[in-house]
C-alpha cells in the first residue's frame, strides 16, 4: 500500500481523480461555495449528516465531482482518536467496492492526526493471506491523504514519515502475529530478523542452543527442552546515532507456541497461543519502522524464541534451573515460561550498558482481568521512564496504564529450595510476574509491558493488533534529544 501526501482543498478534490473521496468534516469548517462544501451544507440541513463523531454519509457520482463515490463523515472534535473512528467507518463502508485508491481529506496534521488516519487506513483495508490462498488481498495499492494548504502540507512532512514508518512496522508486528505455528517457528523469526539486518543502520546477530548454552542461559534453555524447534537468540542493533550514544534496548518474547508445557493449558482456545509471540514481532515491527524514519538514536533488540511443549525432556514443575544471572529458579508452573526466557535476556541487555530497557510479553492472563483489552500494562520502579512510556501511549493511541511493584508482592515468590519461584498465587499475578522480572533487571533503568490483553482480538475480529509498536516508536523517538547528551559506557 503506497502512501501519499497532497495539497488537495475542496474545490480541488472535487476535480481529483480518485476511487474513492473521504472527506473528514467538522463543525468548524467555513460554508464555501464550491461543490463538496455546498454537497456538506445540504447533508448537515437535512440531518443526514450530524456531527456525532464517525457519522457517515455515502454519496454515489455526486454531480461535479469526479470520484465515484463520495464518503462524509463527521470528526467530532477534530482529535486523533476522533479521526481514527472516522476514517475507520469510512474505509469499512468502502470493503464491498474494493476501491484501488482512496483519498482522504483531513482539515490539518497536528497532534498525530495523520498518523491516526493512515493507520485507520491500513489497519481497516488489512487482509490476512499468507495461509489463505482463498482469501482476496484488499485492492486498495494507493492513498492518498490530503491537506488544504501548502503550507499544512509541508509542516506535515514529519508527520506523514512517521505515519509511513508505523504503518509498515505495524504491518510486519500484525503478520507475523497472525501466523500459525507451523509457518512462524524461531526459526523463522530468525529469518526475518536477518532479512531487516540487511537494512541501512541494522545489524542481526542469531544464536543457537549451543551459544546460548556457552552464555550460561540456562532458564532459556530449560523452556526449550520440549520441543524438536531448536531456539533462537536474536539480537538485532540499530545505530542511527553516534556509537558512544548508549542505547535504549527492547527484549521481545517470543514463545511461538505455548501449550503450558507440563501444566498443560486447556484445550479450548489453545490455538490462540500462536500469538504468545507477539512482544517479538513488537520488536521486529518497531525495528522495521527504525528503517524507514532512520533517526538519530541507537536501539538494541534482543527476542529469546522458542516453543513451550509438553515432551519427555521438557521441563516439569518442581525443576530447578540456573538463569545466566546464577540466580537458580524453583519452576512452580511451566506455563509460567515467559518469564523464563525473559530473564536471561534481560541479564544479557546488561552488556550494552543500556540508558533503559523494556521488556514486551504476552505475559499473564491477569493482566487482561485488570486491563482488558484497551491498556496494556506498564509495570516500572523508574517515574520517569514510566512516565515517558505512558505518554507514548497516550499520543500513539497504543496506550497502557501503570500498575504497582511493591515490594511486598514479592513475598510469593520465595521458595525453600531456590533463590526464587517462577510464580506466586493467583492474587496480582501480573504483578508477581513483573516483580519476577525486577530482579534480573537491577542494572538499568526498566520497563515491563504486559500485552497479553492488547496484542490480539479474539471472535469474529480474531487477529494480531500490531501492538504495541506504535507506543515503542513514539517512545524512541522522543528519546532522540536525551540520547544525544548521554555518552555511553564501553560495553564489555
Amino acid at each position: 500500500m503506497n502512501f501519499e501526501l497532497k495539497t488537495l482543498d475542496l474545490h480541488a478534490a472535487a476535480t481529483h481523480k480518485t476511487d474513492a473521496l473521504i472527506i473528514l468534516v467538522s463543525a468548524k469548517d467555513k460554508p464555501a461555495k464550491d461543490v463538496l462544501s455546498q454537497l456538506i451544507s445540504e447533508a448537515r440541513k437535512s440531518g443526514d449528516l450530524d456531527e456525532s463523531p464517525a457519522k457517515l454519509l455515502s454519496v454515489w457520482r455526486p454531480q461535479g465531482v469526479s470520484a465515484k463515490r463520495v464518503v462524509l463523515v463527521s470528526s467530532g472534535d477534530g482529535s486523533a482518536r476522533i479521526v481514527r473512528q472516522a476514517v475507520t467507518a469510512a474505509v469499512a463502508s468502502l470493503k464491498t467496492a474494493k476501491p484501488a485508491h482512496i483519498t482522504v481529506c483531513l482539515a490539518d496534521a497536528s497532534a498525530h492526526r495523520l498518523q491516526a488516519a493512515a493507520q485507520a487506513v491500513a489497519d481497516t483495508s488489512y487482509v490476512y493471506t499468507a495461509t489463505k490462498p482463498s482469501a482476496k488481498a484488499a485492492g486498495l495499492t494507493r492513498v492518498v491523504l490530503a491537506l488544504p494548504t501548502a503550507e499544512k502540507t509541508k509542516a506535515a512532512k514529519h508527520e506523514f514519515d512517521l505515519a509511513r514508518a508505523q504503518v509498515a512496522g505495524v504491518s510486519l508486528a500484525k503478520e507475523w502475529g497472525n501466523r500459525p505455528a507451523n509457518h512462524a517457528t524461531p526459526t523463522h523469526l530468525a529469518d526475518v530478523a536477518k532479512t531487516l539486518g540487511k537494512k541501512a543502520g541494522i545489524q542481526c546477530q542469531v544464536l543457537g542452543p549451543k551459544e546460548i548454552e556457552k552464555l550460561g542461559m540456562g532458564s532459556f534453555a530449560a523452556v526449550a527442552r520440549g520441543s524438536v524447534e531448536p531456539l533462537r537468540f536474536i539480537v538485532l542493533q540499530y545505530t542511527g546515532a553516534a556509537k558512544s550514544v548508549v542505547p535504549t534496548v527492547l527484549v521481545g518474547k517470543g514463545i511461538t507456541f505455548d501449550t503450558g508445557g507440563i501444566s498443560l493449558k486447556p484445550g479450548p482456545g489453545m490455538d490462540e497461543m500462536k500469538f504468545d509471540m507477539c512482544g517479538a514481532a513488537s520488536v521486529l515491527g518497531t525495528f522495521e519502522a527504525l528503517s524507514h524514519l532512520k533517526p538519530a538514536i541507537n536501539v538494541v533488540g534482543l527476542i529469546p524464541t522458542c516453543e513451550n511443549m509438553p515432551d519427555a525432556t521438557a521441563l516439569k514443575p518442581g525443576d530447578v534451573i540456573t538463569s545466566m544471572s546464577g540466580q537458580t529458579i524453583e519452576v512452580l508452573n511451566t506455563d509460567a515460561e515467559g518469564r523464563l526466557i525473559l530473564c536471561d535476556a534481560l541479564t544479557y541487555a546488561t552488556r550494552f550498558k543500556p540508558r533503559a530497557v523494556i521488556d514486551i510479553a504476552t505475559l499473564t492472563g491477569a493482566c487482561v482481568i485488570s486491563l482488558g483489552h484497551v491498556r496494556s500494562g506498564l509495570f516500572s520502579p523508574s517515574d520517569d521512564l514510566a512516565n515517558a512510556l505512558f505518554a507514548a501511549g497516550e499520543a500513539a493511541l497504543d496506550p497502557c496504564w501503570r500498575l504497582p511493584l511493591d515490594e511486598e508482592y514479592a513475598e510469593g515468590l520465595k521458595s525453600n529450595f531456590a533463590d526464587v519461584a517462577n510464580v506466586a498465587g493467583r492474587e496480582g499475578g501480573s504483578i508477581t510476574a513483573a516483580k519476577f522480572l525486577q530482579r534480573f533487571a537491577k542494572d538499568y533503568p526498566w520497563a515491563h509491558l504486559d500485552i497479553a490483553g492488547s496484542a490480539w482480538k479474539s471472535g469474529a475480529a480474531k487477529g494480531a493488533t500490531g501492538r504495541p509498536v506504535g507506543l515503542l516508536l513514539q517512545y524512541l523517538l522522543g528519546t532522540i534529544q536525551a540520547a544525544s547528551k548521554t555518552p555511553a559506557k564501553k560495553a564489555k
